[in-house]
């Protein structure tokens, strides 16, 4: 399948921040929320909206929001949901919020991280050159956090060891995303439309920034912009960590191959072989963050659970991609 190249800037006109909408999802977890709104009350510059959406809380989340909104010093929208959706119906709602309100720039975040003070200025930095950019972050402990910007497209998998170091161009080219930072323009979300909550949980950031990166150039930048705010037990590999799973999250990562085994045929790239190989891959990979990880052997009846379930939705012959969005006039 022929492609045209992706654009390699987005506007010449200079970032105005109150263009941008902050967008989290959260759900039971009102003390790292109410940490994150802090750390927006402390930004300059501001966005022109944050939106929260909530998964259904059972706690007090409504009311630590209420408690913000005279203080957080920009307006802020609250979008409580009647279910749980996951992540990937989180920001997908909260992408459809800040899109509808106009916004030019909208950054994805979950509830367990912090924005540094100038974390916004750091990113409408690149804002003029780039659509689609994502930070860097501090872990828990202050140290660097790994990501892993890079997908071997054909096995559908991220890329470990890609480098991370950055040259003086101060950015690296990515096919990948995280919704823990995605920046990106509405001009992208217009041709791509929506994160797709079908996933629920996992693989629905990364398949969304390869969406992006087919579009335009994506990158990632050398700017850290936020901070994580939740200690998670990790296995320290030395030149990275694999963090602790859940039985959840063991059941989504192979559903979910099926998904993007989807968007891949229905663009054209998809090779069985290659995939097939990838779903192995992540499989395998999963059996040892249970071993070395979480040290326990119990939890591989949900892998092949999901491999189960995604047989259905790789057969499904009524699945399609999410639609692309019609352009309308901006709402603010």
């Amino acid at each position: 399948m022929t492609m045209a190249a992706p654009e390699t800037t987005s506007t010449a006109v200079p970032f105005e921040p109150g263009t941008a909408t902050i967008a989290v999802v959260t759900f039971n977890r009102s003390g790292l929320l109410t940490r994150l709104l802090e750390s927006i009350e402390k930004m300059d510059p501001k966005p022109g909206h944050v939106v929260i959406v909530d998964n259904a809380s059972t706690d007090d989340t409504t009311a630590v929001v209420d408690s913000f909104r005279d203080r957080v010093g920009t307006e802020l929208v609250y979008r409580r949901l009647e279910t749980n959706t996951g992540g990937s119906g989180g920001f997908s709602e909260g992408m459809r919020v800040a899109y509808d309100l106009g916004s030019d720039w909208i950054w994805l975040m979950d509830d367990d991280v912090e924005v540094m003070p100038d974390g916004l200025a750091k990113m409408g930095k690149w804002a003029p050159r780039f659509k689609s950019i994502q930070g860097r972050r501090y872990d828990f402990d202050g140290s660097e956090f790994y990501w892993q910007y890079r997908i071997a497209e054909p096995l559908g998998i991220p890329i470990p060891f890609a480098p991370s170091g950055f040259d003086s161009t101060g950015f690296k080219e990515m096919n990948s995303g995280c919704f823990e930072g995605m920046f990106i323009h509405r001009d992208i979300v217009t041709q791509i439309g929506l994160p797709d909550p079908r996933f629920f949980i996992y693989w629905d950031d990364q398949t969304y920034g390869w969406l992006a990166s087919r579009k335009t150039t994506s990158v990632i930048v050398d700017e850290f912009v936020l901070r994580r705010t939740r200690e998670i037990k990790q296995w320290d590999m030395g030149i990275r960590h694999m963090n602790a799973s859940s039985d959840a999250y063991r059941y989504y990562i192979m559903r979910n191959r099926a998904h993007i085994k989807q968007y891949y045929r229905s663009l054209g790239v998809y090779n069985p072989v290659l995939f097939g190989i990838g779903t192995s891959l992540t499989f395998v990979k999963e059996l040892i963050r249970l071993l070395f990880v979480e040290r326990k052997v119990r939890g591989t009846s949900n892998l092949f659970r999901g491999l189960r379930d995604g047989g259905k939705i790789a057969r499904d012959a009524s699945w399609r991609p999410m639609a692309p969005l019609a352009e309308s006039a901006p709402g603010r």
